[in-house]
């Protein structure tokens, strides 16, 4: 089937190249020139485990290709995909300028009848007013087609993103018209192995279901770090409590672990964008467990970076640190939303120099920060050399398997300050180290 993808970001790119992956021919749309002519010479954007093969793979194959003439887009796909950015605003509301705009130019271009899905992450009713949208602007061009447009939230974790969704858990799609659903499954038969994993419900169901899935699993994250913080003033271990409760079957293991907080391009805005929807859809409610997660999380990006002047002072002048870690997560170089801007921020703030090392996510870092306090090294020896103290925010697995004796050897002084719990505070303390963790009160 030949599909189009309008967005070559995160989740545009992806979702073209695995469309291509399963035996569609694809285009991929962007306005973005210079990524456009990158990605037409096999260059990513950005780093995701697994998708520079699959990219150099159907280029050379000729079932993917990248463009940004729009109208030739519009006209080539049987099924036109959007999955544009959806930014978030200072009041959480997300902007919808980038959907509108490839909704303006598919009225324009389009001749034929055609499916219009939307993978972009919106807010519900957005589909319901694109419907409305392209039968008012039809008709009035006098345009004797029809567009039907559904929804098809992504559920994709960056560093996994690849495998998740050439093999799905789960296909929703939102749509009243069985005719869209087919089509769908169709596109999405060699996706999964259990049929009933596709599932169809209403446009604004679908949509919302992309937006409590977020929520709950930021919820859980913020609970996690709340329960650190009485774990740690009553003198308990979070990771001990956190073994007993994902034995149990109606918990689970996932999402449990507390931290320095959560990042990414996904659960502040979704969760921001949820409260900021309820508010004004929801009469006489205020979604106050959505407000809660969002307001813990603020609170828990800034720990570790109090937790290191409540050892070291407020005036963190002449001091150097080592930080380890930029990116949000493992296995990415997103930066979005960063535990560790925060924490770079608050440090600089209060003075401190800071020797930082990510394996992958220092050019994102540079680009924001070319402050002459902060000095990007290429290992994480050279980070620790000479520094006061340790500060973990991503959980590379590089560093989980680092030498604890040579982290006591080069640094200054002996402290850890882990925002992962990554190392056990019995055997760091064992080699001479002093370990400050997050909820471990031991």
């Amino acid at each position: 089937m030949n599909i189009t993808v309008f967005g070559a970001g995160y989740v545009g790119l992806v979702s073209a190249v695995c469309f291509a992956e399963h035996g569609h021919q694809v285009c991929c749309m962007d306005v973005d020139a210079d990524k456009i002519a990158r990605l037409s010479q096999g260059e990513l954007p950005f780093y995701e485990e697994g998708l520079q093969p699959l990219l150099e793979r159907h280029l050379a194959q000729d079932n993917l290709y990248f463009t940004t003439d729009i109208e030739l887009a519009v006209q080539d796909g049987d099924i036109l995909f959007i999955a544009v950015g959806t930014p978030s605003q200072a009041d959480g509301q997300i902007d919808l300028r980038y959907i509108r705009a490839v909704a303006e130019h598919i009225v324009e271009y389009r001749t034929e009848n055609g499916m219009v899905v939307v993978k972009s992450t919106v807010v519900p009713g957005t589909c319901d007013e694109l419907q409305a949208y392209f039968g008012a602007a039809l008709r009035a061009r006098n345009a004797d087609i029809t567009l039907s447009v559904a929804s098809n939230p992504e559920f994709l974790q960056e560093g996994m993103a690849i495998q998740q969704c050439l093999h799905p858990d789960r296909i929703v799609v939102g749509t009243a018209d069985l005719h869209v659903a087919d089509r769908l499954r169709a596109v999405y038969a060699d996706f999964l192995t259990d049929p009933n994993r596709f599932l169809v419900m209403s446009t604004r169901s679908a949509e919302l279901a992309k937006y409590a899935s977020n929520a709950l699993l930021a919820t859980k994250i913020s609970f996690m770090n709340e329960m650190s913080r009485v774990a740690e003033g009553i003198g308990a271990d979070i990771n001990e409590v956190r073994s007993a409760m994902s034995l149990d079957p109606r918990i689970g293991p996932h999402f449990l672990n507390a931290g320095c907080g959560f990042g990414g391009s996904c659960f502040p805005k979704d969760v921001s964008a949820l409260a900021y929807l309820a508010r004004q859809r929801v009469p006489d409610f205020t979604p106050v467990v959505l407000d809660a997660v969002l307001e813990r999380n603020d609170t828990q990006r800034v720990w570790l970076a109090e937790k290191v002047k409540h050892i070291f002072g407020i005036n963190l002048r002449n001091k150097t640190f080592a930080l380890w870690g930029l990116s949000f997560k493992p296995n990415t170089d997103d930066i979005r939303e960063a535990s560790s801007v925060y924490i770079i921020d608050t440090l600089l703030k209060a003075g401190a120099t800071l020797q930082v090392h990510d394996p992958l996510a220092m050019p994102m870092v540079q680009a924001r920060y070319p402050e002459w306090r902060l000095h990007y090294v290429e290992t994480p020896e050279a980070a620790l050399a000479g520094a006061e103290a340790l500060i973990i925010v991503t959980e590379w697995p590089v560093y989980r398997n680092f030498s604890l004796r040579t982290i006591k050897n080069l640094l200054k002084e002996p402290w850890i300050f882990d925002g992962r719990n990554i190392y056990d505070p019995k055997t760091t303390q064992a080699v001479g180290l002093r370990y400050i963790g997050i909820g471990r009160g031991i």
